[in-house]
């Protein structure tokens, strides 16, 4: 029977957890009775399967693994230290970063700046954009699985996708979703959006909500490409985002949708396809053969296994060879 890596991570977006989880490999997480950041466990929103396997967090210098993935600042300066062992501390590492550098677009060193590391962005444009320092950097770009649900349009509206964004203010693009529906009938779902919204719709129930409504707009200015944007292209609804970060490479305008960094425009655009279903539909089909090529999820595990083998290959053979 082939030997499956042991992953041991911290549970921080669950949607990318869950794609991971697709992979050859066992993923451990740690558990924390107050179910703080990292220590959510499996939770009840994604149907994990057996391969991701909780452990209590007091426990975890107990158990073997052959990799240690770090996705935070906090994992890397803080929570090693207070659950892994000194021998732990010492497995190969890598970091996957989901985001772009927040203080300055071109000048952030990020944190990691070791040589004998892997650091792992989401997309070209995030590591364009990092100073890595010394450590080897590599792009896996998203992968989604195909949804059960299939687009129809039938609502004359656009659907936004976004956690929390009225507090998250000009970064996620609130006041470009302001302004937006002062022209164009659109809702928002996600958690925490209060009176903007229409609040969460649980992960494995979200296909078949968005693929009522015309189009998906992303509104957020400055961002790694969202799960969601990717998710919507695979169920064939057309996009409408700004062509700022990596979505500008995603989406062909006028093929697969439209994006733009004139607001206005894109209001033009939104009236379209509210206008023209059959257009939308068109749109739509040119987005889900990009994301079924972009985003194929076993081009995303493949990538992942790759990767940890590579990273791993010593502890592999030690754990083998005892």
């Amino acid at each position: 029977m082939e030997y499956q890596l042991k992953i041991f991570t911290w549970h921080i977006h669950g949607s990318y957890l869950f794609y991971l989880s697709q992979g050859n490999y066992q993923i451990y997480i740690p558990v924390k009775p107050e179910k703080t950041e990292g220590y959510y466990g499996r939770g009840e929103t994604f149907p994990f399967g057996n391969n991701v396997i909780e452990i209590p967090a007091d426990e975890v210098k107990n158990h073997d693994f052959d990799c240690v993935l770090f996705q935070t600042n906090q994992n890397f300066l803080k929570d090693q230290y207070e659950i892994l062992s000194p021998a732990q501390r010492e497995l190969p590492k890598v970091y996957l970063e989901h985001d772009p550098p927040r203080q300055h677009p071109t000048d952030t060193k990020h944190i990691i700046n070791e040589p004998d590391m892997t650091l792992v962005h989401v997309t070209h444009f995030n590591r364009l954009m990092w100073d890595n320092g010394q450590t080897p950097t590599v792009v896996i770009e998203h992968g989604v699985t195909e949804p059960e649900a299939s687009y129809s349009g039938k609502l004359d509206r656009g659907i936004v996708v976004i956690n929390n964004l009225p507090s998250r203010g000009r970064l996620l693009g609130l006041d470009v979703f302001m302004e937006v529906r002062k022209h164009i009938p659109i809702d928002l779902v996600g958690m925490g959006t209060g009176e903007l919204g229409l609040g969460e719709v649980l992960h494995p129930e979200l296909p078949q909500f968005i693929s009522q409504y015309r189009f998906f707009f992303n509104p957020i200015r400055y961002t790694s490409l969202g799960l969601a944007i990717c998710e919507a292209m695979m169920l064939g609804i057309p996009v409408v985002g700004l062509a700022t970060t990596e979505l500008a490479t995603v989406i062909e305008n006028g093929h697969s949708g439209y994006v733009h960094t004139d607001v206005n425009y894109l209001i033009e655009k939104m009236k379209l396809l509210i206008n023209d279903a059959g257009h939308a539909a068109t749109l739509g089909q040119a987005g889900r053969e990009t994301a079924l090529s972009k985003f194929d999820i076993k081009r995303f595990t493949h990538q992942w296994e790759q990767l940890f083998k590579k990273v791993a290959n010593k502890q592999i053979i030690e754990s083998l060879t005892d």
